[in-house]
């Protein structure tokens, strides 16, 4: 079994900053990548960052120069630094991790529970 749990979301005013976590754990050989998607209510999944082997990473346009993705390979982590955080940005946050559970496991996506990440004042 593979289970991703998020941390970190909450209420925060225009131009403040939250910091999410991922922590991915159980059954784990490889993984590929992980990344932060985020929906808001009415709207589509959107990718907002992502964080492949290697370490090369990828934004939305939408975060670019705000979030910042980054990972602990060590410890199956990822986190998502968000500064100059905008109304816009309100949404529930999911993680994901694109991963194999054992040797000859074709990889395959897992997705988080999500947290509710809201700027308002």
């Amino acid at each position: 079994q593979v289970q991703l749990v998020e941390s970190g979301g909450g209420l925060v005013q225009p131009g403040g900053s939250l910091r999410l976590s991922c922590a991915a754990s159980g059954s784990i050989f490889r993984i590929y990548g992980m990344g932060w998607y985020r929906q808001a209510p009415g709207k589509q999944r959107e990718l907002v960052a992502l964080i492949i082997e290697g370490g090369s990473t990828h934004y939305a346009d939408s975060v670019k120069g705000r979030f910042t993705i980054s990972r602990d390979n060590a410890k199956n982590w990822v986190y998502l630094q968000m500064n100059s955080l905008k109304p816009e940005d309100t949404a529930v946050y999911y993680c994901n991790a694109h991963l194999s559970r054992y040797d000859s496991d074709p990889p395959t996506g897992y997705w988080g529970q999500g947290t509710q990440v809201t700027v308002s004042s």
